[in-house]
C-alpha cells in the first residue's frame, strides 16, 4: 500500500530539502517508485539538489494549482539524473526504482503570484491522491514550507508518517514542540524526529535523550555537521556520492522507520 511522508520543519536552514532527496533517493535504491513533491512555492529549492534547471521544469506545481494542467504532467522523471554525474559513475538505484519530481516554479512572477493571491489548499490533497494513483507511487514525500501554514497542515494531517527536521538550537527547540503538539492532534500515525548538522563537540547520545525526552518522541538519527555536505553544496544528492558515509547509513534507518 502507497505511504504519505511529510518532511518538515519549523524554522528554514535545518537541511529539510536535502533530508528529503537523500530520502527519495534511498528508497528508490530498494526497488521503490517513489514521488517528491515541493510544496515549498514561496522558497521552492529541492529541484537543485536533483540537477534541474528552470528550462528543465516545463509545467510546475503551480501550473496545477491554477488550473493550467493535470498535476501528473507536472512530474518530472529525474531518475537518470542521479544514476550517473560528470564522471560517469553509476549510483545506486536499481532497475525498478524511480523517482519522480513535481517542482514548484522558480520564476519570480510566477512566485510573487502566489504571495498575492494564494490558491486553493484544497487542490493540493486532490492532487496527491492523483499522484499516487496515476504514477502507481509506493511513495510520495511532500517537501514542506517551514512554519506552519494552511498547505502544511494538510500535508501533515493526511500523512501516514512525519519526519521532523531541528537542530540542537533553542529556537528550534521552541519551534519544533509546536510543530510535534500539531501533529499528535492531527493524529500522524508514525513521528519521527531527525537532528540535524549536530556539532562534533556535543555528545550525540545526550542530544538524542534530551529531544526524546523532551518530545517524548522517536529520535531517528542524530547527525553531524559534515564538510562533506557543506562541499557538495546542493550540486547532487549525498547518500549516492557518499554511499558509505556514516549519515547515509543512519538515514537508511530512518527511511526504512518510515516506511514499515
Amino acid at each position: 500500500m502507497s505511504k504519505i511522508i511529510s518532511i518538515h520543519s519549523f524554522r528554514g536552514g535545518t537541511g529539510k530539502s536535502n533530508t528529503t532527496a537523500n530520502l527519495s533517493a534511498l528508497l528508490a535504491g530498494q526497488g521503490l517508485r517513489v514521488g517528491v513533491i515541493d510544496t515549498d512555492i514561496q522558497s521552492p529549492g529541492i529541484h537543485v539538489l536533483y540537477g534541474l534547471h528552470e528550462d528543465d521544469i516545463k509545467y510546475s506545481l503551480n501550473d496545477y494549482l491554477w488550473g493550467k494542467c493535470e498535476i501528473e504532467k507536472t512530474a518530472i522523471d529525474v531518475t537518470k539524473n542521479l544514476n550517473a554525474d560528470v564522471t560517469g559513475q553509476v549510483f545506486v538505484i536499481p532497475k525498478g526504482g524511480q523517482i519522480y519530481l513535481i517542482p514548484s516554479s522558480i520564476k519570480v512572477g510566477e512566485i510573487a503570484r502566489v504571495l498575492r493571491e494564494g490558491y486553493d489548499v484544497g487542490l493540493l490533497n486532490d492532487g496527491f491522491q492523483s499522484l499516487v494513483k496515476e504514477l502507481e507511487l509506493d511513495v510520495l514525500l511532500i517537501d514542506t514550507h517551514p512554519g506552519l501554514n494552511e498547505e502544511t497542515l494538510l500535508s501533515i494531517a493526511i500523512s501516514d508518517a512525519l519526519a521532523i527536521i531541528m537542530r540542537p538550537d533553542q529556537q528550534d527547540y521552541q519551534g519544533t514542540g509546536v510543530t510535534v503538539e500539531v501533529a499528535r492532534k492531527l493524529d500522524v500515525p508514525r513521528m519521527i524526529m531527525i537532528v540535524n548538522k549536530t556539532p562534533t563537540t556535543l555528545d550525540f547520545d545526550e542530544v538524542k535523550s534530551r529531544v526524546q525526552q523532551t518530545y517524548n518522541c522517536e529520535v531517528g538519527a542524530v547527525l553531524p555537521h559534515s564538510d562533506e555536505m557543506m562541499t557538495l553544496a546542493s550540486s547532487g544528492v549525498f547518500v549516492l556520492r557518499y554511499p558509505d558515509h556514516p549519515i547515509t547509513q543512519s538515514l537508511k534507518r530512518v527511511a526504512q522507520r518510515l516506511i514499515e
